[in-house]
C-alpha cells in the first residue's frame, strides 16, 4: 500500500518553490504556457529555471535546496525528473557510502511533459491530464496541509562501481540501454510521435546490432543468473521505457528493487516479448526471470562485453554496476 502523509499546518514553514523547465523535453514548450497561466491565476509564487544542458537540473536543484527551497517541480519527462531527484542528495567522497538528503522535509513534484512520463503514469497506473497535475501542485503550494508520498530511490554505481548516480524509476541494461541512447538521439521528426512508438522504433533498431553477452547477476549476495543475456533491468516503479511493465509487482515504496533478466531469447523472441511487455505478459516466458532484493550487482567480464546502462532514460555509463535501494528517501507531491 502506498503511504500517504498529511502534514499539519504547524509543521510547515512558508512555501518556497522552484520550477525547472526542460524545453528539450518532448512536450515542455507546449505545456509551459498553460502551466504558467494556471499558476499565476491561482496566485502561486515561484522561481523558474530553464535547463540548458544534461545534468543541469541536478545542479540547480541541489543549490536551491541548500539555499532553503522546499519544493522543486519539474516540467519535463522522466530524465529531467530523475536529474532533479539526484539533486535532493549529497554524495560522499567515498562512493560506497549511501548519499544523504539535503533536506528530508523538501518535496519533489512533476508536471509531466516528456516522452514516456513513466513515473507519473505509474502512480495512477494510467496517464492523467496535465491539468490534474497542475491542480495537485497548486493545492500543495496554497494550502497549509500537504499530501505527499514517501518513496524509495535507487543508488547506482556503474563503470566498475566508480560512477555514482540516483535513479527514481528504473534502470535498464543491454538492449534497454541501447534503446535509451537511440531515443535520446531521435530528431524533430520522431519527437512528434508518442513515447510508445518512439521507444518501439528505437528498440527494433537496437535489436539489429545487439548480441548476447555473459552477465552475472547477484541479488542480496545470491547469484540468480550467470550466462548469456539479452536484457537486464532494475525497477523501482511500475512503468519504464514508454509504458513497459518491467515488473508488475514493482512499487516505489516497498523498500525493494525488482530485478528483471532475459536470457537465451532469439531476436524473434525479443520482438515477441516487446509486444507483450506493455501488459506484463513477458513474465510468463520461462526465459524471463524476476527477483526482488535490496542490493543488486550486475557484472560483465570484459570491456567489449560491457552493457550500456540507462537510468530514468538518461544514459549513465556501462556495466559492471551495483544498485542499492534507499528506502523512504524522498517526498513526492501527489
Amino acid at each position: 500500500m502506498v503511504v500517504y502523509h498529511l502534514v499539519s499546518p504547524d509543521t510547515l514553514p512558508a512555501m518556497n518553490i522552484l520550477i525547472i523547465v526542460n524545453n528539450a523535453a518532448a512536450k515542455a514548450q507546449g505545456a509551459w504556457p498553460m502551466i504558467e497561466q494556471r499558476l499565476n491565476a491561482a496566485g502561486v509564487g515561484y522561481d523558474i529555471y530553464h535547463t540548458t544542458a544534461p545534468g543541469d537540473a541536478t545542479q540547480k536543484t541541489r543549490s536551491a535546496l541548500r539555499a532553503g527551497t522546499r519544493t522543486v517541480a519539474v516540467v519535463g519527462g522522466d530524465g529531467t525528473l530523475g536529474e532533479a531527484a539526484e539533486g535532493f542528495f549529497e554524495f560522499s567522497e567515498n562512493v560506497t557510502e549511501l548519499p544523504f538528503p539535503i533536506n528530508p522535509q523538501a518535496a519533489l513534484a512533476v508536471l509531466p511533459a516528456g516522452t514516456g512520463d513513466d513515473f507519473a503514469r505509474g502512480l495512477y497506473r494510467r496517464r492523467m491530464p496535465l491539468g490534474d497535475w497542475i491542480d495537485t501542485l497548486i493545492r500543495h503550494c496554497k494550502y497549509s496541509s500537504a499530501l505527499y508520498l514517501v518513496i524509495d530511490v535507487l543508488y547506482g554505481l556503474c563503470d566498475d562501481y566508480q560512477k555514482p548516480f540516483i535513479c527514481l524509476n528504473a534502470s535498464t541494461m543491454g538492449i534497454g540501454g541501447e534503446t535509451a541512447g537511440r531515443v535520446a538521439s531521435q530528431g524533430p521528426f520522431m519527437r512528434r510521435f508518442s513515447g510508445e512508438l518512439r521507444f518501439a522504433v528505437a528498440a527494433l533498431s537496437a535489436l539489429t546490432v545487439w548480441r548476447e553477452r555473459r552477465v552475472l547477476v547477484r541479488v542480496d549476495d545470491k547469484v540468480i543468473a550467470d550466462g548469456p543475456m539479452n536484457l537486464a533491468a532494475v525497477a523501482n516503479a511500475f512503468y519504464a521505457g514508454g509504458g513497459m511493465v518491467l515488473s508488475p509487482d514493482a512499487r516505489a515504496d516497498d523498500g525493494r528493487l525488482d530485478v528483471v533478466t532475459a536470457s537465451g531469447l532469439s531476436r524473434t523472441g525479443v520482438i515477441r516479448e516487446l509486444s507483450r511487455i506493455h501488459s506484463g505478459g513477458h513474465v510468463n516466458n520461462p526465459k524471463v526471470r524476476i527477483s526482488q532484493g535490496r542490493v543488486v550487482q550486475l557484472h560483465t567480464f570484459s570491456p567489449e562485453d560491457a552493457m550500456p546502462l540507462e537510468a530514468d532514460g538518461n544514459v549513465r555509463g556501462v556495466t559492471p554496476v551495483l544498485f542499492q535501494v534507499i528506502p523512504g528517501a524522498l517526498r513526492f507531491v501527489f
